[in-house]
């Protein structure tokens, strides 16, 4: 998009609806590791930014579908991160595999499965990935984000997993 011109107004106010997936998986994580620009190489949870003339949920789908090959059924919400910095919201959904198949889309080089411990967090592609990971459970040992340390994996087990909504106001790495 060029924001030369006419358009400077409208590109001043724009804010940008990225959507993914939170696939779980016989206790599994599902990540993919980005082959495009920005973040070349590292990882993040199936996401992009939503089309016009679709939901949030639909945007989701088509997006795991695009980057990691894998047919998935929303859930519910997870957490909506406000990102003021760069104009940009995050609407990640829980989802489950249709199937458990999948593999590397055209925008990732890899698609893997990770336990909690396993998550290569020295090697995510973007703060609202380190925070969406972190209200799912996980450890991060001197990155702990103390207002998103939320437990998920105790909300999964009694059947009410919390919908999240939080402010990313900085750069975590």
């Amino acid at each position: 998009m060029n924001c030369d011109g006419i358009l400077t107004d409208f590109c001043s106010i724009l804010v940008l609806q990225v959507v993914g997936c939170l696939i779980e998986h016989d206790n599994k994580i599902l990540l993919c590791k980005r082959k495009i620009q920005p973040s070349y190489g590292l990882w993040t949870l199936p996401a992009g930014y939503m089309e016009i003339g679709e939901s949030a949920a639909e945007g989701a789908i088509r997006e795991t579908w695009e980057e990691a090959n894998a047919e998935v059924e929303v859930m519910s919400p997870f957490a909506q991160l406000d990102i003021p910095l760069i104009g940009q919201t995050y609407v990640i959904f829980l989802a489950k595999l249709k199937r458990p198949h999948f593999s590397p889309g055209p925008e990732s080089s890899d698609c893997r499965l990770f336990s909690l411990d396993d998550i290569p967090f020295d090697s995510l592609a973007f703060s609202s990935m380190l925070v969406t990971l972190n209200l799912v459970g996980a450890s991060l040992t001197n990155k702990i984000l103390s207002n998103y340390c939320l437990s998920y994996i105790e909300d999964r087990k009694v059947g009410r997993p919390k919908f999240h909504y939080g402010t990313i106001n900085k750069r975590y790495f």
